[in-house]
C-alpha cells in the first residue's frame, strides 16, 4: 500500500476546507440525493461526499455505509486530489500497488474506485464525489459525464452554505451594529437632554432676573440659545422616537371601530383651529397594529400641518379595506413636493425646509420614521404630488 501525499498546498488547501464549515456536519438531503443519484447512474452500492481533512477523510454523505470517516492515509480520495485526471479511476484495485493491500480493500471489498475531485473557484481540491463497487468495473462514458457534473452541483452546494454562513455573520453584525446604535442614542440623549433642560430653565432665569437691565442685542442672544436649545430637543426626541418604533411592532393586531379610532386621534391635534379634517372611512371595523398605526398618522398629520403654506391647512383621511390589505391615504392642500425630491423625503435627517411655518427646524426623522414603521408591517407607501397642488401619502398595510 502507497499512503496518498499531501500536496504542496496543504496548508492553504486546509483552510480552504475549513472555510466551509462542513467538517463534522450532519448529513443533509441535498447532499444525499446526489450520492443516491449516482449510485443508482453508475450502477454501485456505495457513492460519498468526501472533505480531506488533515488526518482523515470526512464524508459528507455516504450512501452505501454506515461511517461518516475514515483515515486519511488509506483513503483512495486522497490519490484523487493529487491526479492530473479529471476523475481518478481504478478498475481493480486488487492489481494496484497502491490499493492491492488496503484494508479499505482487504476487508471492505472496496474494488472498484471512481472519484471526481471537488475544485473550490481558487482551484484548491477539497475533496471528491466518488462511488466504489465490490467487484472490477469501469464506467461508460455518459456515467463520467455524470459523475463530473455532479461533482460541480456538489460544489455549487458548498459555495451556496459558504454565503449562508457569509449572510449570517453579516446579519449578526448588522443586528448587534443596530442594537449598539440603539442603545448609543438613548444613553446619549438621555446625557443630552437634562442639560439642554438646564440651558433653558437658565435662559428663562436670566430673562426674568434681569427684565430691565437687557438690552435689545443680549435678549435676541438669549432668543437664539432657547432656539437651537429647542432644535436640539427635537432632534433629541426624533432620534428616541425612530429607534424605538419596534417597541410599537410588538403590539398585537387588534379590531377597532374605524370612527372612533380617528376621532381619538384627531383629537391630537383639535387644539389648531387652522386645520380642518375630512373623513372618508370604510368599513366601520379595522384590523390593525394600533401603536404603530397611529404612529405613522402622527407623523404625516404633523408633516402636513407644519409644512402648510396656507391660512386654513385642510387634510383629508381615507381609508378602504381590498385584495387583503388595508389601504390609508392622508392628503393635504399645501405647498407640494417637487418630484426631483419625493424619493429622498423618506430618508433620515433629510429635510426639504430648513424651518416649518412656525419657525422651528427640520429635522427630517418623522417620515423616516413613517417609512420604517410601514417597512416593518410589510406594507408599502408611496407619494403623490405636484408644486402647489398638495400632496397625498398612500400606503397599504397586509391584513
Amino acid at each position: 500500500m502507497i499512503p496518498p501525499q499531501y500536496p504542496e498546498n496543504e496548508v492553504e488547501r486546509q483552510l480552504a476546507v475549513e472555510k466551509y464549515q462542513l467538517l463534522d456536519t450532519l448529513p443533509e438531503e441535498s447532499f444525499d440525493n446526489i450520492t443516491a443519484l449516482m449510485a443508482m447512474v453508475c450502477d454501485v452500492p456505495i457513492s460519498l461526499v468526501t472533505l480531506l481533512d488533515k488526518e482523515r477523510n470526512f464524508l459528507k454523505s455516504h450512501h452505501g455505509i454506515p461511517f461518516n470517516e475514515s483515515p486519511r492515509a488509506i483513503s483512495f480520495c486522497g490519490h484523487a486530489i493529487n491526479s492530473d485526471d479529471q476523475i481518478m479511476i481504478v478498475e481493480d484495485a486488487r492489481k494496484d500497488e497502491r490499493f492491492h493491500d488496503n484494508p479499505l480493500v482487504s476487508e471492505h471489498q472496496a474494488i472498484f474506485y471512481a472519484g471526481a475531485p471537488l475544485v473550490d473557484p481558487d482551484g484548491f481540491r477539497l475533496g471528491t464525489l466518488c462511488v466504489y463497487d465490490t467487484k472490477p468495473r469501469t464506467l461508460s462514458p455518459q456515467q463520467q459525464e455524470a459523475l463530473l457534473a455532479m461533482a460541480q452541483q456538489v460544489m455549487r452546494l458548498f459555495e451556496a452554505h459558504y454565503k449562508n454562513l457569509k449572510l449570517e455573520k453579516l446579519q449578526k453584525n448588522l443586528q448587534q451594529r443596530n442594537d449598539n446604535l440603539e442603545k448609543f442614542a438613548g444613553v446619549v440623549s438621555h446625557d443630552l437632554k437634562s442639560p439642554l433642560a438646564q440651558i433653558t430653565a437658565l435662559t428663562q432665569l436670566i430673562e426674568e432676573d434681569n427684565q430691565t437691565n437687557l438690552d435689545e442685542e443680549t435678549r435676541q442672544y438669549l432668543d437664539y440659545i432657547k432656539e437651537s436649545s429647542d432644535t436640539l430637543r427635537d432632534y433629541i426626541d426624533g432620534v428616541l422616537k425612530f429607534y424605538k418604533t419596534d417597541e410599537a411592532l410588538k403590539q398585537a393586531h387588534s379590531w377597532y371601530n374605524t370612527e372612533a379610532y380617528f376621532k381619538e386621534l384627531l383629537g391630537l391635534f383639535r387644539a389648531d383651529e387652522s386645520v380642518h379634517f375630512e373623513l372618508d372611512l370604510l368599513p366601520k371595523q379595522m384590523y390593525v397594529n394600533k401603536a404603530a398605526l397611529t404612529q405613522i398618522f402622527v407623523n404625516l398629520i404633523a408633516n402636513a400641518i407644519k409644512h402648510n403654506d396656507k391660512d386654513q391647512a385642510e387634510i383629508t383621511i381615507r381609508f378602504r379595506e381590498h385584495d387583503k390589505v388595508s389601504a390609508f391615504e392622508v392628503s393635504d392642500n399645501g405647498p407640494g413636493i417637487p418630484e426631483e425630491s419625493q424619493e429622498a423625503v423618506f430618508e433620515l435627517f433629510t429635510a426639504l425646509q430648513s424651518t416649518d411655518k412656525f419657525g422651528r427646524t427640520s429635522t427630517g426623522i418623522g417620515l423616516a420614521t413613517v417609512k420604517k414603521v410601514i417597512d416593518s408591517l410589510k406594507g408599502s407607501i408611496q407619494l403623490e404630488s405636484a408644486n402647489g397642488n398638495g400632496t397625498t401619502f398612500k400606503f397599504e398595510l397586509p391584513l
